[in-house]
């Protein structure tokens, strides 16, 4: 991923330092147990231990004419060893390193969202009691349907976002597991208990039964869990987008002083970090189409997927967390407009208190569909002529001689359409009636 979408903490656990640190934590494991099973001279391992080093640069160097970086990797660390590195990679296989290594680096990659998930449900629950009872339009097919409240669109990304966490957690959960079963994963040079020891060192379990390699399917669950969440930012940053156009004007993004919109046009405020989000979701999504991909392999294994996921797990990684910091930062300082939002409930002269009138004429005994119509023909009225819609259906003689004007006004009263928001929130914040 460029700098320019990189956030410090979680670039650096992509780093190839990093990766190639998680690389010896795997080989010193792997001697620790060796050791401890007979197999390697024990005193080795502390010798191992403390003059195992590597350099990037010079895995680069060795690797332009091994051309396999992880021998490039062991044979620096032999450089720096000396006779005792014989026993470095002992009994193992290349991605024997690189998966268990693997599962190190996508565990602390996960952790690092669980935790922006987490601070994001600060954001979101905090955004959401602000604007619990502020009214808004409810659009259904972009077209204004029935009041709701700002506060119940938080609560909504609030609990969605809940079940991210759950997801990531799952997924973070299952990559961490290790493998040293050798070639086609039979463990025809170290016994399982080796791969046993070594996943126990690391923090890591045992592949139940592998190939070569550690099966894709789990990657794919991490790409994806990702890629869901990148879908959920998306979801948030595209209703600000319409939020802040010009003809709804609900709230906006922060706009910093000396901030600039446009080079052409001095009077632009464009909901600029929010599109970025949206386009970066694109991005994720891809990479998730890329690791399910991956999860079909020639036999016991091919390398069809390494290229790939050199690409795509530090990236993928990368862009969510860029994202989460930005779409809690975004939501955290979003200015809210509720003056504007009530005028925009208003804009259609009563028009979205329809549903509830129905209800009102249904209960007082009207048949619903002959209620539709005298409904109906008055709201198309007001929409066509601007007309008044609750003085329309005060002079309507079908609604008026069904209905009094006090259950009329109780139609149109905004109080009557909120008037569950409460429970909402006990449910979605107290697990009330879950």
């Amino acid at each position: 991923m460029i700098k320019r979408y990189t956030m410090p903490e979680m670039g650096a656990i992509w780093t190839e330092e990093n990766r190639f640190q998680k690389w010896l934590d795997v080989e010193i494991a792997a001697c620790q147990a060796n050791a401890e099973a007979g197999n390697i001279p024990a005193e080795v391992v502390e010798v191992i231990r403390t003059r195992a080093a590597f350099s990037v640069e010079r895995i680069h160097e060795l690797e332009k004419t091994l051309d396999h970086d992880v021998i490039a990797f062991t044979t620096n660390l032999a450089e720096n060893i000396g006779p005792e590195a014989r026993w470095v990679h002992f009994g193992l296989t290349s991605s024997d390193v690189v998966d268990t290594a693997n599962a190190l680096l996508m565990r602390e990659a996960g952790d690092l969202i669980v935790r922006r998930l987490q601070s994001l449900s600060d954001v979101l629950k905090t955004r959401a009691n602000e604007f619990k009872d502020t009214p808004m339009i409810g659009r259904t097919h972009g077209i204004h349907a029935e009041p709701t409240t700002l506060g119940l669109t938080f609560a909504l990304w609030f609990e969605e976002n809940r079940r991210n966490i759950d997801r990531m957690t799952r997924a973070r959960n299952g990559v961490s597991y290790g493998k040293l079963s050798g070639a086609v994963g039979a463990f025809a040079h170290l016994d399982p208990e080796i791969e046993e020891r070594v996943c126990f060192l690391l923090g890591l379990r045992p592949a139940s039964v592998s190939t070569q390699v550690i099966q894709r399917d789990r990657y794919a669950e991490f790409l994806c869990a990702l890629a869901i969440i990148a879908s959920s930012l998306e979801k948030m940053a595209l209703q600000v987008r319409h939020w802040q156009r010009t003809e709804v004007g609900e709230a906006h993004e922060y706009f910093k002083p000396g901030q600039k919109g446009s080079s052409a046009m001095p009077h632009k405020r464009n909901p600029i970090l929010s599109e970025r989000i949206c386009g970066m979701s694109r991005i994720v999504r891809g990479y998730a189409v890329t690791g399910l991909e991956n999860n079909a392999l020639w036999h016991e294994r091919d390398i069809s997927h390494s290229s790939a996921e050199r690409v795509i797990l530090p990236d993928a990684s990368i862009a969510v967390d860029y994202m989460l910091a930005k779409t809690a930062s975004l939501l955290e300082t979003l200015v809210v407009k509720p003056a504007r939002m009530m005028e925009n409930l208003n804009a259609t002269r009563g028009l979205v208190f329809s549903g509830q009138l129905l209800l009102e004429l249904a209960a007082a005994g009207a048949p619903r569909e002959e209620a539709y119509y005298w409904i109906q023909r008055n709201a198309l009225k007001s929409w066509d002529e601007q007309l008044d819609f609750r003085e329309l259906v005060r002079q309507d003689p079908d609604i008026s001689r069904t209905i009094t004007s006090e259950q009329i006004d109780r139609a149109f009263d905004v109080r009557t359409q909120l008037k569950n928001v409460d429970r909402v929130f006990a449910r979605v914040f107290t697990g009330k009636g879950r």
